[in-house]
């Protein structure tokens, strides 16, 4: 495989330039690669209009795609006038997350960068939406934004878990926040770091192991925090991270992301999409339960594969 790196913009099947689109130009100028932007079209109504005459339908389907090729060619030429290398795809396609992972396959991306699609409650209750399953296959650095007001981050938050540090996979916390900052370095932003200490799910985790419920006490209680606490500062100094610049708060994971990055104005968050081995990783993590509700934008990046 090469060496030639780019980053991957999937763009939306609709003829739209959204901040993900100048998101993604922005981090391929800032990281100093190329621009791919593939939009995998496929609209129910055209697919399924003209039934009757398939050639007919076949006109239809190309002459979209041209359009659609064309509009996103237009687009680039801004782009590549300002000195970013920039190519564009258009496929018409029935499995969008098949082919998607096909390109990652057969092409070498530093990042894939994509809008978040919101789905109503139930869709997501009754289905797994492409996003959570791109998320959940996907093993490239994965960007997901919704919208925001800088197209170049200038606040960048490590979400880290210390949690069940038994299970943990290897050196995963430092990896963050080597990636949080060197993107920071990359497009001169501003890093923090934060841990979301949940209390609560240790108790419930003491009892399903058979303890009682009042062996989890305030002293038990006390030592944890204490042993959260000195693990967080060893994570923050190891990496150079400045105490004004570390935050611990306790309170559920998906919630606490969600207010700080709001009330912080955080524009990034670098978090993991598994951090344990086991069960846990197969019943939802967190950031599944924060892609809809994040205010802004995530980049999630998954555990090394061990080396066997």
């Amino acid at each position: 495989m090469s060496d030639y790196q780019r980053l991957l913009f999937i763009a939306p099947p609709l003829m739209q330039r959204t901040d993900a689109f100048d998101r993604a130009a922005a981090l391929a100028k800032a990281k100093g690669i190329a621009l791919h932007i593939v939009a995998f079209d496929y609209l129910e109504g055209l697919a399924t209009a003209g039934l009757v005459n398939e050639q007919a339908l076949a006109v239809m389907r190309q002459a979209y795609v041209e359009k659609h090729r064309e509009w996103l060619e237009s687009q680039a030429v801004s782009l590549r006038r300002n000195g970013l290398t920039v190519t564009t795809e258009v496929v018409w396609v029935n499995n969008v997350l098949d082919e998607i992972l096909t390109h990652l396959k057969e092409q070498p991306f530093a990042m894939v960068v994509k809008d978040i699609v919101h789905e109503s409650r139930l869709m997501r209750a009754m289905f797994t939406t492409l996003d959570v399953r791109l998320l959940r296959e996907c093993s490239v650095p994965l960007h997901f934004l919704d919208k925001t007001s800088h197209a170049m981050p200038r606040k960048v938050l490590a979400a880290v878990d210390l949690s069940r540090p038994e299970d943990q996979f290897q050196g995963f916390n430092d990896r963050i926040i080597n990636e949080a900052l060197k993107l920071a370095m990359q497009c001169k932003a501003q890093v923090e770091i934060l841990y979301a200490y949940d209390l609560t799910s240790m108790q419930t985790e003491a009892e399903n192991l058979g303890h009682k419920s009042f062996w989890f006490g305030s002293n038990i209680a006390e030592s944890l925090h204490e042993a959260q606490s000195e693990a967080f500062r060893e994570l923050a100094e190891r990496n150079g991270i400045e105490p004004e610049a570390c935050h611990m708060i306790m309170g559920d994971p998906a919630k606490v992301l969600t207010i700080f990055c709001e009330a912080q104005g955080i524009d990034i968050v670098v978090m993991g999409r598994i951090h344990h081995r086991g069960l846990a990783k197969y019943v939802g993590s967190t950031v599944e339960r924060v892609l809809y509700k994040m205010p802004s934008s995530v980049l999630v990046i998954t555990p090394q594969p061990p080396v066997v």
